[in-house]
C-alpha cells in the first residue's frame, strides 16, 4: 500500500487543528467544572437535551457518548442522584426509560450552552480557516 503524500504545511495544518480542538475542549471542562459538573456529564446532558422527544434513552446516551451501555447507565445514575435528570418509562417500549432534564439541568445547561455559543463564535474564524486549509 503506498503512503499518501503529506506536505510540511499538511501537517501544519492537522497540528493547528487537533490543538484548536482541545483548546476548545479545555474551554468546555472548565466551563462545566464552574457548575460542578464534568465534561462527560455536561455531554450527557446536552444530548439528553438536544434529542428528538420520546427518544432520550440510556441508550441514546451511550451512543452519542460513545460509550458501552453499562457505562452510560453509570453516568445516568450519577446525573439523577445529582437531581438532574429523571427517568420515565416509555410508553412504547416498557423495557426502556425516557430521560428527562430537570428545571435545574435546564437552567445549568442553558447557562452552560450559551457560554459554550460564544466560545465557537470566538473560535469560528480560525477553524473555518483550518477547514480551508485542509480541503486545499
Amino acid at each position: 500500500m503506498a503512503k499518501p503524500h503529506l506536505s510540511d504545511t499538511d501537517y501544519a495544518m492537522l497540528a493547528d487543528f487537533r490543538y484548536t480542538l482541545r483548546q476548545f475542549m479545555t474551554f468546555s471542562e472548565g466551563a462545566a467544572a464552574t457548575q460542578g459538573l464534568t465534561a462527560q456529564q455536561h455531554q450527557a446532558l446536552l444530548a439528553v437535551r438536544a434529542a428528538q422527544p420520546d427518544t432520550a434513552t440510556i441508550g441514546f446516551v451511550a451512543d452519542r457518548l460513545i460509550l458501552k451501555p453499562h457505562s452510560a447507565t453509570g453516568l445516568i445514575d450519577r446525573l439523577e442522584k445529582l437531581g438532574l435528570l429523571v427517568r420515565r418509562p416509555s410508553t412504547v417500549d416498557r423495557r426502556q426509560a425516557l430521560l428527562e432534564l430537570t428545571a435545574k439541568a435546564e437552567t445549568i445547561l442553558a447557562e452552560l450552552s450559551a457560554t459554550h455559543r460564544e466560545e465557537i463564535r470566538r473560535l469560528r474564524p480560525l477553524l473555518t480557516a483550518l477547514l480551508d486549509r485542509a480541503a486545499e
